[in-house]
């Protein structure tokens, strides 16, 4: 069931997407060379509780930690950890979530350390396209996969392919609502979208073919041929003159 918030509910969710976009702002300014993912992890948990919210991924279903951070050919999930230290070239998936009164925010970003190569600067060029392409679809009386369409469209008009084991998501007083946004499907289809929606639109994308793989840790995905994969988030409302980027300032 898809649930409908109130302008009230609405600005709610938005105190915990601005606090979202603080701590991705702040973990710019730290992704370099030489850092460990953990040492991410742990800026990202004290800002978050400095803010007065928790954050929305420690303890979900069993995830030991604040933030998701997927290097490389990792899509989405990835663990930090101390062993992990990011290398000049590298590419990395920050996924991060907090909750304020009971409300969740969650957008995610993909940052370069350091000079990367012409490909995987492309790769996220192309996906963080493929998610305003999408939010630009999240109006009044279209359809949900009107959203799908629009990312799967430019993202394959690129040459790259959209992960479909992972989809977007409804968000509200659950990290996960319904309805589920798959980056793929068909013009016209799925539910019509109205005000009070408040929608995770997330694009993951993959250098070379769609197929994941879960790692040993039961948590972190892979791309199944070693290919890079970029991940961009942002948490919408669907308004009646459009839609609220919630975790934009």
């Amino acid at each position: 069931m898809i649930i409908l918030k109130s302008l009230q509910e609405i600005e709610k969710i938005r105190k915990a997407c601005l606090i979202v976009s603080d701590v991705l702002d702040r973990i710019r300014e730290h992704v370099r060379p030489g850092i460990s993912t953990q040492a991410l992890d742990e800026i990202a948990e004290r800002q978050i509780l400095a803010a007065g919210s928790k954050p929305a991924f420690k303890g979900y279903r069993g995830y030991p930690k604040t933030l998701c951070t997927s290097v490389n050919n990792e899509v989405i999930h990835g663990i930090p950890a101390k062993e992990v230290v990011l290398n000049v070239g590298d590419i990395v998936s920050i996924d991060v979530g907090a909750i304020v009164d009971g409300f969740y925010g969650d957008a995610a970003v993909t940052m370069p350390v350091g000079t990367i190569s012409k490909e995987a600067e492309r790769l996220i060029k192309v996906t963080e396209e493929s998610l305003y392409r999408g939010i630009d679809q999240a109006r009044t009386g279209k359809r949900l996969y009107d959203i799908s369409y629009a990312v799967q469209s430019h993202v394959e008009a690129h040459g790259y392919s959209v992960v479909r084991e992972y989809v977007g998501h409804g968000i509200g007083r659950n990290l996960h609502e319904d309805p589920q946004i798959p980056n793929f499907g068909s013009q016209g289809q799925g539910p019509r979208l109205k005000p009070g929606m408040v929608l995770a639109v997330e694009p993951m994308v993959n250098a070379g073919g769609s197929a994941t793989a879960v790692k040993d840790d039961g948590w972190t995905a892979v791309t199944s041929d070693g290919s890079l994969s970029a991940h961009f988030e942002h948490t919408i409302a669907i308004m009646p003159d459009g839609p609220w980027i919630l975790t934009k300032k």
